[in-house]
């Protein structure tokens, strides 16, 4: 079956951060930019009404913007992205494909085969939360990874020494891909890979010392009690998937819990990333 391809050009350039927000907010997994354009790609599975919804998204931040639809066709993309997908050197780890990852360390190289998942490394929120792991994962650790898409994030908590991670992820089509690469990276024994809606599974694999959620800025924002809820005292979480433009509405509303202390933070083109430390 074809896939969808929604390409959105904002009316004037002052407005590309709010019109990558809204798509993200109104359930886009991933964009790629294609020159002025903002693009994501909708699968077969996806419902006729997401494409409406992110399409009306765009059309309240900037009613001038041109979106158009049209459709690819069905292909293999681990192929088709090949090409455009390299090895990314980020501190402690590595996150490469399979066709680059022949003589490198295993202990540092997180090897993830492209699929429709989300987490290839291409994407500059993966690179800042994996940055900021490598100083804040300590030997034994219990992880949860939240929105965890193709479990990049969750494997590299295990090559960082973590004792146990839950890959949570909500999107069955992503599972397979997930528990593929933990197959392949050789960290069965650490990862498991748990479907279902992070805001019920992460009290249930409670406590863990670290939270990572790479996801909507609005999700993590109303997850902050379930997080608070599921780290003790000196355990962290680490957040991305949020804006740089939104950075100060997320230090408001991580303020305004009570529970938190800013550690460290990141940034990487329009894209920003903190560690926050359990206080209360």
């Amino acid at each position: 079956m074809p896939l969808t391809r929604l390409s959105c050009t904002p009316s004037v350039d002052a407005l590309r951060n709010a019109v990558s927000a809204a798509l993200f907010g109104a359930g886009a997994q991933g964009l790629q930019e294609d020159g002025a354009a903002l693009v994501t790609v909708l699968g077969p599975a996806d419902d006729a009404r997401l494409l409406e919804a992110l399409i009306a998204a765009v059309r309240t931040v900037d009613p001038a913007a041109l979106a158009e639809v049209s459709e690819l066709p069905d292909v293999d993309w681990s192929l088709a992205w090949r090409e455009r997908i390299g090895a990314h050197e980020l501190g402690a780890m590595a996150i490469v494909p399979p066709w680059l990852a022949e003589g490198r360390d295993p202990r540092r190289t997180v090897v993830i085969e492209p699929q429709m998942a989300f987490g290839t490394g291409e994407h500059e929120t993966t690179r800042c939360v994996v940055r900021l792991m490598a100083d804040e994962i300590c030997a034994g650790d219990l992880v949860a990874d939240l929105g965890a898409g193709s479990a990049v994030l969750a494997i590299a908590a295990a090559k960082l020494g973590a004792g146990r991670v839950a890959a949570i992820e909500m999107d069955a089509d992503a599972i397979p891909n997930a528990e593929q690469n933990v197959a392949a990276n050789g960290v069965g024994d650490c990862v498991t890979v748990l479907e279902g809606d992070a805001a019920l599974l992460l009290p249930l694999v409670a406590p863990v010392r670290v939270v990572l959620a790479n996801i909507l800025s609005s999700v993590i924002t109303g997850m902050l009690p379930v997080i608070g809820a599921a780290v003790p005292a000196e355990g962290v979480a680490i957040l991305s998937g949020i804006l740089v433009v939104e950075r100060a509405a997320m230090l408001d509303a991580i303020a305004a819990t009570g529970q938190w202390t800013v550690r460290r933070e990141t940034s990487e083109g329009e894209w920003w990333a903190v560690v926050i430390e359990r206080t209360g």
